[in-house]
């Protein structure tokens, strides 16, 4: 019997009334490990036969609908070889353990596939009481006329914010005199909408 056929009866006995017996699972078996998700075939019992079902795992994802003060969406393009042409899409990726918090997933694909830099300009203290999910910490008094390590891509778009919007100004003006093209100040954490999280990273 399909399972399109076991679907069905299993209507027509609700339609009844009748009493449906619960599906039992006598075995699960891995069939195949990729790189995303996994493949069994689990062994069931469902309304008195045994059958073969396919059981498809994927650890879970995140994704990112990303608006500019602007309203424009940030949309990424990416090939997909199922379709095999390239499509506009939101950001997003799986999960990287099952147990992983979707935020950080959220944060990590946004950076990664987008090249956003999230930089928060306020002391190191200030950070670690409350700071944007994914954001680093350079703070803006130690910004000056050299090159700085922890952001090698001049070209890349840098997201500066403090807690009202002084510093962020401050270092923008910096970073731009630095040879940084990309810089946008989204003004201070305190009026930031948005979850902020403790911690010094």
């Amino acid at each position: 019997m399909s399972m399109e056929e076991t679907q069905n009866q299993n209507a027509g006995q609700m339609e009844n009334g009748a009493k449906i017996e619960p599906v039992i699972r006598k075995d699960r078996q891995l069939k195949y490990t990729g790189n995303i998700l996994k493949i069994y075939e689990d062994t069931v019992i469902a309304n008195g036969h045994e059958a073969h079902w396919d059981y498809i795992h994927h650890d879970g994802a995140a994704a990112v609908v990303a608006v500019a003060d602007d309203g424009k969406l940030l949309m990424v393009r990416q090939y997909r070889n199922a379709l095999d042409r390239e499509t506009l899409e939101i950001p997003a990726g799986k999960l990287d353990a099952p147990d992983e918090p979707k935020i950080e997933c959220a944060y990590r694909e946004l950076e990664e596939e987008t090249g956003y830099t999230i930089l928060d300009v306020r002391t190191a203290q200030e950070y670690s009481e409350k700071h944007i999910p994914g954001a680093i910490n350079i703070a803006n008094e130690s910004i000056g006329t050299e090159d700085i390590p922890e952001l090698p891509d001049k070209d890349q778009l840098i997201l500066v914010y403090c807690r009202s919007g002084n510093r962020s100004k401050q270092a923008s003006e910096k970073l731009v005199k630095l040879g940084y093209t990309n810089i946008v100040e989204i003004g201070g954490i305190n009026r930031w909408p948005g979850e902020t999280v403790a911690g010094d990273k």
